[in-house]
């Protein structure tokens, strides 16, 4: 199961999946919603956040 790291709804399509650009250590997911309107994640490895 695959949750939006931003909203922590659960994703079946229409998602983006790439590794923390800072550390590489995290996986960051994020739904269609989050990604249009430009909302926030933040890594729970790192702390680094992003739009």
């Amino acid at each position: 199961m695959k949750v939006c790291t931003t909203c922590n709804k659960e994703v079946f399509r229409d998602y983006v999946e790439f590794n923390c650009p800072s550390c590489a250590k995290d996986k960051i997911i994020r739904c269609d919603n989050c990604r249009t309107a430009t909302r926030n994640y933040s890594c729970e490895s790192c702390g680094f956040s992003g739009p």
